[in-house]
């Protein structure tokens, strides 16, 4: 396959998308509607899919919406299974987007609490990914997209259950691209920094939005005092902006991983070359972080 596919997107194109009722997700849905292609929306919350599938619909998109919980295996299946039956048994891409995260010290997480971060950030990936590998390989076209997060490279405190999901994601796409090499299959993995979106304020445990405001504001303090640089942090971005980028993505896939904000890629850069040089240049944001967690216990 060369290195120059494209999968541009047309009206009989079928793009299916998981965690669709807000967020990425959803912006992802409504930038594609525009292009005309057929639709398969699922999430858990039916009220919400069902506003964003009618402003799908407004759009020009042919639009399945279905409610499903993807942790669960079944669920999951019967989205695919239904996707291909209303669409004639066609899928061009499907982006793994549905996710969550948590905030708590590896001492303070709870066991529940790690199993529901693989339950919903990991398990998915296969319980999705396996049904539809058949029928892209018998198109000789398709595109698979999970959405990673920066954690998927990195790391901040107080997440680690989700950060460690993240990586497994980014380690799933790597290994899957291994097995897809001239199938005419492609997989891509997206690394968001912030987003502008509910997911930080809806976090398992608290809010790690919060945490992470509280400890930036502490951040400039103690970066103050003891005469350091502040962390470099990026600059949020809306979900419009992200969908935008990933619809780009689809159509072109790049072949490497994706970073959204500017400065991720040096981030990561750092990290992977030390550790210790990454914790270095974090380290009022560490701080902060711990202040602002220590004080809510």
């Amino acid at each position: 396959m060369s290195n120059d596919v494209r999968y541009l997107l047309d009206r009989n194109s079928v793009v299916a998308i998981t965690g669709a009722s807000s967020g990425i997700g959803a912006a992802l849905a409504l930038e594609l509607s525009q292009r005309g292609v057929a639709l398969a929306l699922c999430a858990r919350r039916t009220d919400r899919l069902a506003e964003v599938a009618e402003h799908a619909r407004a759009r020009g998109a042919r639009v399945l919406e279905l409610q499903a919980d993807v942790s669960d295996h079944e669920q999951a299946v019967a989205f695919i299974e239904r996707t291909l039956e209303t669409f004639g048994g066609r899928l061009d891409v499907l982006v793994l987007n549905a996710g969550r995260g948590h905030c708590a010290a590896v001492e303070d997480t709870p066991t529940e609490q790690l199993y529901s971060m693989f339950a919903v950030n990991v398990f998915p990936l296969w319980y999705l990914v396996r049904p539809v590998l058949p029928v892209m390989k018998s198109q000789r076209r398709g595109h698979i997209v999970a959405i990673s997060s920066i954690v998927g490279k990195v790391a901040y405190p107080y997440n680690a259950a989700y950060v460690a999901a993240k990586h497994a994601v980014v380690g799933f796409i790597a290994a899957l691209r291994t097995e897809l090499v001239e199938t005419g299959v492609e997989a891509t993995v997206i690394c968001p920094s912030g987003v502008e979106t509910e997911w930080a304020h809806v976090t398992e445990g608290n809010p790690i939005g919060e945490l992470f405001a509280e400890g930036i504001a502490l951040s400039r303090t103690i970066a103050s005092e003891r005469g350091i640089p502040r962390a470099p942090l990026q600059r949020m971005k809306s979900a419009e902006d992200v969908a935008r980028q990933i619809a780009r993505v689809i159509e072109a896939p790049p072949g490497h991983d994706v970073y959204t904000h500017d400065g991720s890629y040096d981030l990561v850069a750092l990290a992977m070359k030390s550790r210790r040089d990454y914790e270095r240049a974090m380290l009022p944001l560490l701080l902060g972080m711990r202040q602002a967690y220590e004080a809510r216990r």
